[in-house]
């Protein structure tokens, strides 16, 4: 193996692993707080109708309770308000133990008897993320829990009319999947609250039913949305420490003009801000207590149950996950307010700017600002307050009395909540009716807090900094330094609006002068096209290095990303943009890792047909490594690809395509919130031409070096089981009769037929994994015999050669001896002559009697005994090198139908039947079929087989066929596999 290709794919796997190092690990810290139960939670079964319990042996429904809680709700006499959670895949419906704990706790510290009823279902963890054939069942056995759910408060005096539903991950689509049951009536579900829900796309489409799955939803809410408005749907997205649901997906896929969908990142909710996980997000206590208050807000005190206002139910999400105003929800505003106060109280602020700390003597007090002489120099005003209580602090005077305002109007209702204090900013030209702003900074209670004010114009606050360029790779950087005096500043981040971009910002703040009790800087990435929003806080002076990455493109010519700093007056701040190479191939990785699949496959199935044109060539295959080596072939893949996709953009060949019923082509995962993204493409400039050879080189990389490790791997276990195997030198060690093959066949399909396709397949790549060990067996023994055998026949004919010499001596002396006698001398030499050639005929003997020892030695073979020489050790050899090559692409399949055999696994608990529906049955006959007949093959067959030529050049249009109909549809990997083996299987044959 040549040096430049182990370091061509060492450098790869290099710029692979750090990609999954900066997606796996390259995020903050879990700063989430943990949720606990106070006492033991208990989870009471519902008793489903005979009918459900029967035809969902697998699945429960639970009410989740705790200490007298659970002991009052043993009868199941419930009065709350009915919450059903629902877990995702491979879920626990113990994992809705942190949503009723906390309900619980907040119940307890309310008056009135208010309370939620939690629920959850056991769907037996299945994996409904991987295999799509259950979320129909699933879909189903929700609706008839919702039923009888609401079926346990007929005997309440207000019963409720409708549930609602909590759900994570995989539990989230099977929610909305609800309304396209026939049956189903949409006043039964008000609102959903989603987790970490994937409803753009599944992750991995690794079966057509998960695919028809979410087609149909999709339908349901997009084509047919007008009667789904009064349903409230919340999506909540974990944000970068979710590596597996990208927070991209989460977005909800519906009308854009439609209210009553909500998506975000958790980094956006306020008194939140944090990034969770795929499992934290459910237990993450910041975030499950925004919940519980949602929920209870929306409890009607008369009823005790949900509200049925879809407005008042968008009101309260909106305030507790979109924008915190920092009053109490419903909090009603007196229009107009009096203020009282004695002149002493009343202060005027003629500066541009005020900061006030409140001492610690319990005081009144207002501060008058007048609009009057401030209104054409600027645009904003702009104020903030830490520890301050009052909800309404900023008031605009609509009446004065001499240096006294006597009624104003509150103007606090657009506060903003920040993780260290809360922000106003007032917009000047909305204000013609105020002629001056009263800010209050009372403390009749003694705490104390700070208050810093300010005019500002926009204009001289906001500035744009271009970003560098993708591949720049960090050595280009764009700066931007802020000596102003101002309190908060604006800088766009100018071309910054495409996922595959990623840059380390640093903000460097440093002040003159070190103040104690000077409030933190608070930075804040505001993404206007999509509510992921992320909040960093830091102290004075400090160096804060900020992600700066998106979980989504921007869909059209919007304004870019904004970086806006709250920060310390009278302080330098300087702003630093460099491009983050490792960011940028985790990035790559996010989006589109679940495509590297098929890159994978496309270098193995290339791999195979450079074997084979090896095979048709010299008459042997290449090493597997080499032949992996030079599979990196993109120019000969992606270029039909790129040329489909541009004439795909003409209408006649548009319909054309469409005449020959072929289907739409895969393009690379969707980044934008809606799908679709500039220009009709599934991703602009850079991405598409620059990240298909990128995903072929790391896919090439991982074909190569997962390889080398299958050679390791069949080397160590070969000689695990090698004392179980009888020592062999045949080639044919772990073949099967013609006959064995056909009872096979027919076994393995009445097999995959009565329980499931993937069952048939593992067994298939069972029985070919054990021919490659045999011959891995063969090739070890082969290769010790070698070694020995020339060091015996070497000694022996040593020892052979030195009895010659001394009778060769001897007859030279009796030749000499009988020299003079003539004719006597003449007959004697004609004698020895004979005699010689009968020593000569006699070392003959002994060298055959040597090499019949040798081969004596030998252990017995498989099918016959074969001449031992390096040929018969390189023919065994290069069967080993086909058939691993073989064992590799076979491992796809395997992988790829996995989820559906550890499905029907799992269940076979409750029912021996077959696996319905069974994604691979009956696409796997061909497969396993093939894959049997392949066990006998060798490269001597393959050498003289007629149709191989045609064989090894069908691999290159099959691989290019996979990456144009593959990305989007994994489970299609299996079809190009099945109709690349097929043929080999009958040039094997003919």
């Amino acid at each position: 193996m040549r040096v430049a290709t182990v370091a061509f794919y060492g450098c790869a796997l290099g710029l692979l692993a750090m990609g999954l190092r900066e997606m796996f690990s390259g995020f903050e810290e879990n700063r989430c707080t943990m949720t606990y139960m106070f006492e033991y939670p208990e989870y009471r079964r519902i008793a489903l109708p005979r009918r459900v319990a029967r035809q969902y042996p697998a699945y429960g429904l639970y009410l989740y309770g705790e200490g007298q809680y659970a002991q009052d709700t043993r009868g199941l006499k419930l009065t709350g308000a009915p919450v059903l959670f629902l877990p995702g895949n491979a879920g626990s419906y113990k994992q809705a133990r942190s949503l009723g704990s906390v309900a619980l706790r907040k119940a307890e510290a309310l008056e009135g008897g208010v309370h939620l009823n939690v629920f959850t279902i056991d769907f037996n963890e299945e994996l409904v993320a991987l295999y799509g054939g259950s979320l129909r069942r699933q879909t189903h056995f929700l609706h008839e829990s919702i039923k009888a759910i609401l079926r346990l408060y007929k005997d309440h005096e207000a019963p409720p009319h409708s549930v609602v539903l909590v759900g994570h991950s995989m539990g989230g689509v099977v929610a909305r999947a609800l309304f396209t049951l026939p049956r189903f009536s949409p006043r039964l579900v008000s609102l959903i609250i989603t987790q970490a829900s994937p409803h753009q796309a599944p992750v991995l489409s690794l079966d057509a039913h998960l695919l028809e799955f979410y087609s149909a939803v999709r339908q349901r809410w997009v084509g047919r949305a007008e009667d789904l408005r009064n349903v409230t749907v919340l999506s909540v997205g974990g944000g970068y420490r979710d590596y597996q649901v990208r927070s991209g997906l989460t977005a909800l896929p519906c009308p854009q003009d439609d209210p009553s969908k909500l998506s975000l990142v958790v980094t956006a909710v306020p008194r939140t801000w944090v990034s969770t996980d795929h499992l934290s997000i459910v237990w993450c206590k910041e975030l499950v207590l925004a919940t519980v208050r949602a929920f209870f807000d929306l409890i009607e005190p008369e009823t005790g149950q949900f509200s049925d206002d879809p407005e008042r139910r968008m009101a309260i999400l909106n305030h507790h996950f979109i924008r915190h105003p920092v009053r109490v929800l419903g909090e009603q505003l007196e229009m107009p307010v009096s203020l009282s106060g004695s002149p002493k109280t009343w202060s005027e602020v003629n500066t541009l700017r005020l900061a006030y700390s409140a001492p610690k003597e319990g005081q009144a007090k207002y501060f008058l600002f007048a609009l009057s002489s401030r209104r054409r120099a600027y645009s904003h005003f702009y104020c903030r307050s830490n520890n301050l209580e009052m909800t309404s602090w900023v008031y605009g005077c609509t009446q004065m009395n001499g240096s006294l305002c006597v009624q104003a109007v509150d103007l606090s209702f657009g506060t903003e909540l920040l993780p260290a204090y809360k922000v106003l900013t007032l917009s000047l030209s909305e204000l013609s009716s105020v002629s001056h702003l009263i800010v209050v900074a009372s403390n009749l209670n003694g705490r104390q807090f700070n208050v810093e004010c300010e005019w500002q114009r926009q204009e001289s606050q906001t500035v744009s900094v271009p970003v560098p360029h993708v591949l720049s790779f960090g050595m280009s950087v764009s700066d931007v330094t802020l000596n102003s005096t101002g309190l908060r500043h604006t800088i766009e981040l100018q071309h910054f609006h495409q996922v595959y971009q990623a840059f380390r910002i640093s903000v460097v703040s440093h002040c003159k002068v070190t103040k104690a009790d000077r409030l933190p800087n608070v930075y804040i990435m505001k993404v206007p096209w999509f509510r992921e929003d992320s909040v960093t806080t830091s102290s004075i002076p400090s160096v804060t290095e900020i992600s700066g990455m998106l979980h989504t493109s921007r869909p059209d010519n919007s304004t870019g990303v904004l970086l806006q700093l709250h920060t310390a007056p009278n302080c330098l701040y300087k702003v630093s943009v460099r491009t983050s190479f490792p960011r940028v191939l985790g990035q790559v990785l996010r989006f589109c890792g679940p495509v590297l699949p098929v890159y994978v496959a496309v270098a193995l199935l290339l791999a195979c047909g450079g074997q084979m044109s090896s095979v048709v060539r010299m008459g042997r295959p290449l090493q597997m490594s080499h032949a992996v080596a030079r599979s990196l072939q993109p120019h000969k893949v992606d270029l039909p690809v790129y040329l489909l996709h541009l004439l795909l953009r003409y209408s006649w060949f548009q319909d054309g395509w469409s005449t020959l019923h072929l289907p739409p082509l895969d393009a690379l995962p969707a980044t934008s919130p809606d799908g679709m993204t500039q220009e009709g493409l599934p991703l602009n400039e850079d991405w598409p031409r620059l990240l298909s050879p990128l995903l072929y080189v790391l896919g090439a990389a991982m074909a190569f070096w997962g390889s080398v490790l299958l050679r390791l791997f069949l080397r160590l276990l070969s000689l695990l089981l090698a004392p179980l195997h009888r020592p062999s030198v045949s080639r044919d060690c772990g073949t099967l009769r013609r006959r064995t093959q056909l009872l096979l066949i027919l076994c393995l399909s009445v097999l995959g037929w009565a329980s499931c396709g993937a069952l048939s397949i593992t067994a298939t790549f069972l029985l070919h994994l054990y021919r490659v060990l045999r011959l891995q067996m063969i090739e070890r023994s082969l290769s010790h015999m070698l070694n020995l055998a020339p060091e015996k026949q070497t000694d022996k004919e040593k020892g052979t050669g030195e009895k010659e010499k001394g009778t060769g001596e001897k007859e030279k002396g009796t030749g000499e001896k009988e020299k003079g006698t003539g004719e006597k001398e003449k007959g004697t030499g004609e004698k020895e002559k004979g005699t010689g050639e009968k020593e000569k005929g006699t070392g003959e003997k002994e060298k055959g009697t040597g090499n019949s020892e040798a081969l004596d030695s030998k252990p017995k073979e498989c099918n016959g005994a074969p001449l031992l020489s390096d040929s018969v050790l390189q023919d065994v050899r290069d069967d080993l090198q086909l058939h691993v090559s073989l064992s590799a692409l076979l491992t796809l399949p395997v992988m790829l139908c996995a989820p559906s055999l550890i499905h029907w696994t799992r269940n076979l608990r409750y029912s021996f039947a077959r696996l319905d529906p069974d994604p691979c049955w009956p696409h796997s006959v061909p497969l396993f079929i093939a894959s049997l007949l392949l066990i006998n093959c060798n490269t001597l067959t393959l050498s003289y087989s007629k149709t191989l030529p045609i064989t090894s050049r069908l691999l290159l249009p099959l691989s290019v066929a996979m990456v144009t109909f593959s990305p989007l549809h994994l489970y299609r990997v299996n079809y190009f596999v099945s109709a690349a083996l097929v043929p080999l299987a009958v040039s094997c044959l003919f």
